[in-house]
């Protein structure tokens, strides 16, 4: 304990996880006291506890619970008693979830997962909560897996602004064509009560004078009886929503009965099937406008974001019955539309039939930055001459011609220099002119081309994954058939092999590449600091690029300035810095000509400048700022000669970020190449020698036996039913695979194998129920059947035994532990 609590002294004082760490009561846990702990599990606690991001380590037969103080937020009222906890024990209502995830794990597979949702309860109630996280293996001195460890970052509030804003569109969507206010509210409040599984959402206008509340229309689940047309006293509602709705306050009661701002009043909300409601209070010029009620028939705890959606959902509801009355008033009284379109968020201008503004409102002049008096009187392409070939001047000029409703969205110059993204609704009037509604879409149109380039990213950068990937299969496939034809001699076997080795490493770094820029963008990499010369990363990136210059006879010219210049830094991270850069310089520069590398000291700024410059074939002047963009590489060399997929750059602008530095690109233009620039501080220059880790020795035992056992291997995962297929073949037993526990059952039969090593998590028939069919038929009840799997838990064990399990392994299989157990089984046989 005192190693790991000394590991991380230096950060951040006497936290709570390390408090726990030293007054825990570790005689009762499997886990002993951290004094005994072994080397691998004390150090992936030291790892966790000096991290900023959230971590916790699962360790042992029952994956003990050790997490940092990042994690504790995300446990909420769980913590401190989860610390040393069984991990099902800690969330056990989400266990179902964790268990195919926590099998991977412990059978060495690592997993990742994107904005998981999850259903936690860690503040007293259930909430829907995601989460962007990855399980790994973590290994003991053996090799063998022990736990996991995990890194996670909460993404609820991010997921739930996505989901509101999406929901938002959709009901603005649903609101903009209706004509009626009674349709706006009964739209608005069905597709609340939908979204977030209401029992009851209502929206009532309120009589200030008679403090009363008339419900036009309502929503209810099917089964219960609607209310609309329905008046209620405020008062019948308890006093405490009348006096929080004037002051503008959201009114959220989890349970009515136990609430004192409801107790009293409980048979108003009983008797609408109400136990939770909550209450958006709308108010204008000071003054309580309605309510949007929400209730459920069930206790229910109110998120923040439910209140959110509540609050915005309101304001459109209230905003789309405004507008449909407001143009439901200009078609029966056009001379008092003034004073009521004044009232809404949306410009709104009218034009007679020869294009004279007759009137906007001050929604209208905020959004077009100008005086009433430059606009009204005048005709409308003397004001906005700009529009006139645009969208919504082509727009215009069909609705008035046609007289058939339009819409269009232009982008708007503006009077400051600037422009905006208008969207325009135009409606023919009765005399001949047309009525205009705009709103200023500006960050929603910046949002939705944000996305659409991401997604011409992301498509750009598949179909460049797909060839980069179909390169290398080409070459495995056709000597796979080689080998499969099988008349190879020795000298083409090894060729075959080769090849497959070459392709397959050649993937391999393809899929590093992926998950090294994947890990450093979101945050998940540590820099292992350390003082670091300016020679040695020069010379070290050269090392690792030369047979590339040395292969494309291109000429590397080195100057090092100041050799002994250190910074403070990551050696193999800025070796990779530098290294990529030079690979990206012989990338693109021809054969037989000169590359430079320069190492400089900027006495003045304190900074290493790290140069390298190329005679290549250059980069566009606009392209310039985006080299270091994910998957720009698509762009700059479409034809894909060169290979790879465009992440080296990104990487390098990453990582030189993470030390603190800059990175810049510049080029004259294509055909006179480019130069990379690398500023990271400057420090003292210092030694200090790293220990070596010892790598332990590991050592296999070989199973014996009289005779070669028959065995069964049944699971469901083909790759590990394979793999361990194969080592037993390896060690001399007759073995058959299969992956469906009906198939597996009738083979047990035909066959009859002496051990039979079956996975407990099979679809359709699990484990333990074939078990208990092997067992119960006289053909297969002489079997030795062997559980393996990630289950291993008391209670796990328990259950396959008593199903008729013989014996019981945890994945992943000790090979030396199943050698042993088969080596008895064929001795006495």
């Amino acid at each position: 304990m005192a190693d790991i609590l000394r590991t991380t002294a230096g950060l951040g004082g006497d936290s709570d996880v390390r408090r726990l760490l030293r007054e825990h009561d570790w005689s009762t846990s499997p886990l002993g006291p951290p004094a005994g702990w072994p080397p691998e599990l004390a150090t992936a606690v030291s790892m966790a506890f000096s991290s900023a991001f959230p971590m916790f380590v699962a360790w042992g037969g029952d994956l003990r619970f050790l997490y940092n103080d990042a994690y504790i937020p995300i446990l909420g009222d769980k913590h401190p008693a989860a610390f040393g906890a069984p991990f099902q024990q800690v969330w056990s209502e989400i266990w179902p979830d964790l268990v195919p995830i926590v099998d991977r794990a412990l059978s060495n597979i690592s997993a990742y997962f994107e904005d998981l949702p999850l259903a936690m309860e860690r503040k007293g109630f259930r909430e829907a909560t995601w989460f962007t996280f990855s399980y790994s293996p973590l290994h003991d001195g053996h090799g063998r897996v022990a736990g996991l460890y995990c890194t996670c970052i909460e993404t609820t509030a991010r997921v739930q602004a996505e989901r509101r804003a999406a929901f938002e569109l959709t009901v603005a969507d649903a609101l903009r064509p209706l004509a009626s206010s009674d349709d706006a509210i009964r739209k608005g409040c069905t597709l609340l009560g939908l979204e977030l599984g209401m029992a009851r959402v209502l929206y009532g206008e309120v009589d200030d004078a008679l403090a009363t509340m008339a419900v036009p229309r309502d929503w209810c689940r099917p089964g219960l009886a609607g209310v609309a047309g329905h008046t209620f006293a405020l008062d019948a509602f308890g006093p405490e929503l009348e006096r929080a709705g004037r002051a503008g306050d959201v009114v959220a009661v989890a349970d009515m009965r136990t609430d004192p701002r409801t107790a009293a009043r409980q048979g108003t909300y009983l008797a609408l099937d109400i136990q939770a409601c909550l209450a958006v209070p709308l108010r204008r010029s000071g003054r309580l406008q309605a309510f949007l009620m929400l209730g459920l028939d069930r206790p229910h705890a109110w998120t923040d974001a439910e209140v959110a959606l509540a609050r915005g959902t309101a304001e459109r509801i209230r905003a789309a019955a405004d507008l449909a009355r407001v143009q439901g008033t200009l078609r029966e009284e056009r001379d008092r539309s003034r004073t009521i379109l004044d009232t809404i968020a949306e410009g709104f201008m009218l034009l007679a039939s020869d294009w004279t503004v007759l009137q906007i409102n001050q929604a209208g002049l905020r959004i077009a930055h100008m005086d009433a008096d430059d606009i009204i009187g005048r005709n409308h392409w003397d004001v906005w001459p700009e529009a006139i070939d645009s969208a919504a001047g082509r727009m215009y000029r069909r609705v008035m011609r046609d007289r058939v409703a339009g819409t269009a969205e232009y982008r708007q110059p503006m009077p400051d220099g600037g422009e905006i993204w208008c969207e325009v609704r135009a409606y023919p009037t009765a005399d001949g002119g047309l009525v205009s509604f705009f709103r200023d879409v500006t960050e929603r149109r910046a949002a939705e081309d944000k996305l659409h380039a991401a997604d011409r990213r992301k498509d750009e950068f598949l179909a460049m994954l797909a060839h980069e990937l179909r390169n290398p299969l080409a070459p495995i496939s056709a000597a796979a058939d080689l080998l499969r034809i099988g008349r190879l001699d020795e000298a083409r076997v090894r060729q075959s092999s080769a090849i497959i080795g070459r392709q397959v490493r050649h993937m391999t770094s393809l899929v590093d590449d992926l998950l090294d820029v994947s890990r450093v963008t979101r945050g998940l990499v540590t820099l292992a600091r350390a003082p670091v010369a300016a020679r040695t990363i020069v010379d070290e990136a050269i090392e690792q690029v030369r047979p590339m210059f040395e292969a494309r006879r291109q000429h590397l010219a080195v100057d090092i300035a100041d050799p002994d210049a250190t910074v403070l830094g990551d050696r193999a991270r800025l070796v990779q810095v530098l290294a990529n850069l030079l690979n990206n310089a012989a990338k693109y520069t021809q054969e037989d000509r000169r590359i430079d590398v320069a190492a400089t000291v900027d006495a003045a700024r304190g900074r290493l400048l790290l140069v390298v410059r190329d005679q290549g074939i250059g980069i566009e002047p606009g392209l310039t700022g985006h080299v270091f963009d994910l998957f720009t590489q698509a762009q700059r060399s479409v034809d894909r000669a060169q290979g790879g997929l465009g992440l080296g750059l990104a990487l390098v602008k990453n990582l030189v970020e993470l030390h603190g530095g800059t990175v810049l690109c510049t080029s004259p233009g294509l055909g006179q190449g480019s130069t990379f620039e690398v500023a990271l501080p400057l420090m003292e220059p210092a030694t200090q020698a790293a220990p070596r880790a010892a790598t332990p020795d590991a050592a296999s035992a070989a199973p014996g036996g009289r005779r070669p056992l028959r065995l069964l291997v049944v699971d469901d995962n083909v790759d590990a039913a394979a793999t361990l297929g194969m080592l037993l073949e390896a060690c001399g037993y007759l073995v058959e695979v299969e992956h469906d526990s009906h198939r597996a059952l009738e083979r047990a039969r035909q066959q009859r194998p002496d051990v039979a090593l079956l996975d407990i998590g099979l679809p359709d028939m699990d484990g333990n129920e074939l078990a208990r069919r092997l067992r119960a038929d006289a053909q297969t009840g002489a079997i030795v059947l062997v559980a393996v799997t990630g289950y291993g838990q008391e209670q796990d064990r328990r259950a396959a035994f008593e199903a008729g399990f013989d014996h019981h392994l945890v994945k992943p299989v000790d090979m030396d532990e199943l050698a042993g157990l088969l080596a008895g089984i064929g001795s006495e046989r």
